[in-house]
């Protein structure tokens, strides 16, 4: 319970700014991401359809049902289940996301230029997940503590999930590991 409202308050303190960050260092944009799935040779493709991926489904002209959009999720092998909220008797549509822990990692030895180099790698890396539709939320923790900050994943599996946080070049570098925990919220429903 206590990790749930940590979680609760950092993902309240994070949204209500949000900073994007340049990188000098070339992330791949090409129409298809491969990353190397942790402790196997197997790869993940990812082919990024940028219209697909982006979810206007809950803005404007192009607001969908409940059921659409329930089927959509399914379809893009989401799990998602529906109740009846009891005051308002809307119909509030769940979907499981994936969080990743950034943890300290074992490999914390490099220079101040090649921590700096990886740093920027980095946040590239998690504006790149953003931008593909693959991450909604990240940020670090304030405290110095062994948990470094947190991505949300919204990916239909946590292999996808798992692939795409061990893909980022702090974690590739020893600096960070990650710890993936299925996550489940209310689709549409924006933090204040």
């Amino acid at each position: 319970m206590r990790l749930i409202l940590i979680v609760g308050v950092i993902f309240i303190s994070l949204t209500s700014c949000r900073k994007v960050v340049k990188s000098n260092y070339d992330i791949n944009t090409e129409d298809t991401l491969k990353v190397q799935i942790k402790d196997t040779s197997e790869h993940v493709i990812l082919e990024i359809l940028n219209e697909q991926n982006k979810d206007s489904s809950l803005t404007g002209a192009n607001k969908k049902s409940i059921k659409q959009l329930k089927e959509e999720l399914t379809q893009k092998g989401f799990q998602t289940f529906d109740y009846v909220d009891e005051k308002s008797k809307d119909t509030i549509l769940m979907q499981q996301y994936f969080i990743a822990f950034l943890k300290s990692g074992s490999t914390r030895s490099q220079t101040k230029e090649e921590a700096d180099r990886l740093q920027a790698l980095h946040l590239a890396h998690l504006s790149k997940m953003y931008e593909l539709g693959f991450a909604d939320i990240s940020g670090p923790f304030g405290d110095n503590g062994d948990i470094r900050g947190i991505t949300v994943y919204n990916v239909p599996t946590l292999k996808m999930a798992d692939s795409l946080a061990n893909s980022d070049p702090m974690v590739i570098a020893g600096r960070l590991i990650i710890e993936i925990h299925p996550w489940w919220a209310a689709k549409g429903f924006l933090l204040r």
